[in-house]
């Protein structure tokens, strides 16, 4: 995965955002939407945008394309700053691969502790009740 090469390939628009800001807020786009077409991208393998395709089926419209927004902020450079840092964490974090589970026992001592622990349980419950006759 070469980062610079697919931030490179990334669109950028820029809408108006949603939500109080007084009189400026209407006349300043400063929401940024990104998107990024997953299939035309050179910057991946194709093992890689088969895992990316498979895992962010979520975020992609049929034909592909990965979309973002941002309006946290009412730059917006800052807001497209932060986008792409969210689009490079989606990226990294869906390409990342999961460790493989190591099968274990448990002790002999985790057992007999389990087990210690079981049976005072059961004697105290024993002990409420009413003597057999």
């Amino acid at each position: 995965m070469d980062i610079e090469t697919i931030i490179k390939e990334l669109q950028f628009k820029a809408v108006r955002s949603s939500g109080p800001g007084g009189q400026h807020a209407n006349k300043v786009s400063s929401k940024i939407q990104l998107t990024f077409d997953l299939n035309a991208s050179n910057g991946l393998s194709e093992k890689e945008k088969g895992i990316l395709l498979r895992k962010l089926e979520n975020f992609l419209t049929k034909e592909g394309v990965l979309t973002l927004q941002a309006q946290d902020y009412r730059s917006q450079h800052k807001n497209k700053d932060l986008v792409i840092k969210r689009f490079v964490i989606l990226l990294k974090k869906a390409l990342k691969q999961p460790k493989k589970r190591k099968t274990t026992k448990p002790s002999k001592s985790a057992i007999e502790k389990r087990l210690k622990s079981k049976k005072l349980i059961s004697d105290k419950k024993q002990s409420r009740q009413k003597p057999k006759i």
